[in-house]
């Protein structure tokens, strides 16, 4: 067989059902090779559209999502999505076409050492010399791709290697690593610690969603009477409605949940990612004694120096701490619990237009279900949703906030819509996050993916000219123009509505929803919010 006919072979012996990608000359040989294949090609507009959607497809599934471009601008178009992967920690393996090997020692059209290229943005990067290596090169890609932490892999297959031969060459036999159990000297020694703590307090990382330990999480904080806050990536991993959950953490400015870390003596991560949020920002005198519960071993922080480290299956861990740690007898949090609900719930009937940022995620909770999803780009909404979305289970609410590229929302709504159809999906975005990556609203409609993209309308980069003013008192080259939304969205196909009122942002969803194919919600948003907030932040008044 062609040696594009072994890839595509040893991407079904990986389990592989969609690839997302883009056509090119360099990938001609797979591209035919993928019409005798039971994979879904998922035709894309735009490669970093691609790359978003096997990232979202990644976090969502545990499996590695699949991006395929040519070389030269193809290539480089990937570069966001699959940098994004890798530094949020979702399994992809991105696929380029290349030059064939006998033009790479000159100057030649498009050729770029994409290897070099995608070096410092992937796990694992290799380029296809010898076609008979492609059932090793594939099976390594995908193993490290899904190891703890998993991330971002890279295959660059030479066109001429593509057309080659392939004699006796087959797929390997899938394998991968087991995540082995913490050892009883190290439960021991934690279970010492969380004896000697007065005030402890849970911090969760999106490793517990990864582990798919989100059910041990709960019944360790509730055996031990703990409460558990979470980074931007694992909300979910403790349901908002649980006594003991107190949202999220990671804004840069002392929200009311940093009281509890300011209180808590112990603090135990749990599959804790440093990516999301320095450990500064919540441990910034270096005085909290922290229990390190985790797949893979801690990260040197100066900040982050653990009294003991718990490295192995997450669940397992927390269920062997749970056995042997007394409960905690402190209720502090109870009283914090019902000033972060009280924030939750202010504004949320608030009529003002443009809409509030708060009565927009308390419109969104209503139209959602529990196992709903949002995706959210990357801008001021982000934090909003981030602080104030109540997620009630794991992958309900997709944050990038480790790399946290803009652009991410519509193409990453379209990745789970294919996998959930039975899910109510939104795409949570900015006006220049939708912009960014618009054409796949094309790729949507054709794939006839039933999803909602509500779209914060304020007329400029709303997160920078936050920081601008809360910095310099003024904004700086922030401020933009826009399309008619509802008209270009049904220039598209997909059905356009507009907010005017803020009591319309709660029929406008239902309407979306019931729409049967995408639909873009135009909704003015009151980013004057976003200056109270800070103002509010500046003054906390929350005894403990």
């Amino acid at each position: 067989m062609k040696a594009s006919e072994l890839l595509v072979r040893c991407l079904e012996n990986e389990g592989v059902a969609r690839i997302f990608g883009l056509p090119g000359e360099e990938n001609l040989d797979v591209m035919d090779a993928l019409l005798d294949s039971p994979m879904h090609f998922v035709l894309c507009r735009h490669e970093q559209g691609a790359a978003f959607m096997a990232d979202v497809h990644g976090r969502l599934t545990g499996e590695a999502g699949v991006c395929l471009s040519t070389l030269g601008p193809g290539a480089t178009n990937l570069v966001t999505g699959v940098a994004d992967a890798n530094l949020d920690h979702a399994p992809l393996v991105a696929i380029t076409g290349q030059a064939g090997l006998v033009r790479m020692h000159k100057e030649s059209h498009q050729y770029l050492d994409l290897v070099r290229l995608f070096e410092p943005i992937t796990k694992y990067n290799a380029q296809v010399k010898r076609a008979e290596t492609l059932p090793e090169v594939v099976r390594k890609a995908f193993k490290v791709a899904r190891t703890e932490k998993p991330g971002a892999c890279h295959i660059d297959l030479p066109e001429d290697e593509a057309a080659a031969v392939v004699e006796d060459a087959t797929p390997l036999r899938c394998q991968q690593p087991f995540t082995p159990v913490p050892s009883d000297r190290q439960i021991e020694r934690a279970v010492a610690v969380l004896r000697e703590a007065r005030a402890p307090l849970i911090l969760a990382g999106n490793g517990v969603i990864r582990g798919r330990a989100a059910a041990a999480l709960a019944r360790f904080a509730e055996r031990l009477n703990i409460p558990v806050a979470h980074t931007f990536m694992a909300k979910g991993a403790i349901p908002y409605t649980s006594p003991l959950s107190l949202g999220s953490v990671g804004l840069q400015a002392h929200d009311y949940i940093s009281r509890g870390f300011d209180r808590a003596d112990c603090v135990i991560t749990v599959g804790y990612d440093l990516v999301e949020y320095a450990p500064e920002q919540w441990n910034p005198h270096k005085d909290k004694r922290i229990l390190h519960v985790d797949a893979s071993p801690a990260e040197v922080d100066a900040h982050y120096i653990v009294e003991v480290g718990v490295v192995g299956e997450i669940a397992t861990a927390l269920e062997r701490l749970a056995e042997r740690a007394p409960a905690s007898q402190e209720t502090y949090y109870a009283s914090l619990r019902n000033v972060i609900r009280e924030q939750l719930a202010a504004h949320a009937d608030d009529l003002g237009f443009p809409v509030k940022p708060q009565r927009i995620l308390s419109d969104i909770r209503r139209a959602l279900g529990p196992e709903d999803i949002v995706v959210s780009d990357v801008g001021a909404h982000k934090l909003w949703i981030a602080r104030m979305y109540p997620a009630l289970a794991p992958n309900t609410c997709i944050i990038s906030n480790g790399f946290a590229a803009m652009g991410i929302a519509l193409p990453g709504a379209i990745a789970a819509a294919l996998l959930h159809p039975d899910r109510r999906i939104l795409a949570a975005t900015g006006d220049a996050g939708f912009l960014m990556n618009l054409q796949e609203l094309e790729t949507a409609v054709r794939e006839g993916c039933r999803l909602v993209a509500l779209i914060f309308n304020d007329g400029g980069y709303g997160l920078i000219d936050w920081k601008q003013r809360q910095h310099f008192g003024r904004p700086s080259h922030v401020a933009f123009g826009n399309p008619d939304f509802v008209t270009l969205a049904e220039s598209f196909g997909a059905l356009g509505l507009r907010v005017a009122a803020a009591d319309e942002l709660g029929p406008a969803l239902e309407t979306a929803f019931a729409a049967g194919r995408p639909a873009v919600i135009d909704c003015p948003v009151d980013y004057r919010e976003n200056l109270r907030l800070t103002e509010e932040l500046g003054h906390i008044t929350c005894a403990l």
